[in-house]
C-alpha cells in the first residue's frame, strides 16, 4: 500500500485539520515510511516464537499490610505549632 495525496487529503478532512502543501508532503512521506517499516516486520519469521506476555519473569511479591511503628497521637501533636487535640491545625489554602 502506498500513501498518496488523495489519502492524505482524506485523512486531513477526517481529522479536521488544515495543512499546508508542505505539511501534506511531510506527512505523506512519514506515513509511507511507517508502512515500509510494517512491511519489513511482516517479513520476519515468527512461526516458532512464543507470544510475549510480560517483559520479564518477575512476579509481584505481596506482603501483609500490617501497621507497625505507629506514633501515638499525643507524641505526633506534641511539636505541632497549632493543634486541636486531634488534628494538626494549618492555615486555610482553599477559598470557599
Amino acid at each position: 500500500m502506498q500513501v498518496d495525496e488523495q489519502l492524505v487529503l482524506r485523512l486531513e478532512k477526517l481529522a479536521r485539520l488544515r495543512l499546508s502543501e508542505e505539511e501534506r508532503e511531510i506527512i505523506q512521506g512519514d506515513l509511507n515510511k511507517v508502512l515500509e517499516m510494517v512491511d519489513k516486520l511482516k517479513e520476519i519469521d515468527t512461526e516458532n516464537v512464543e507470544p510475549l506476555v510480560y517483559i520479564n519473569d518477575d512476579v509481584n511479591v505481596l506482603r501483609e499490610d500490617v501497621v507497625r511503628n505507629q506514633t501515638p497521637r499525643e507524641d505526633a501533636l506534641r511539636n505541632a505549632p497549632a493543634e486541636d487535640g486531634t488534628y494538626f491545625k494549618v492555615p486555610k489554602v482553599i477559598k470557599g
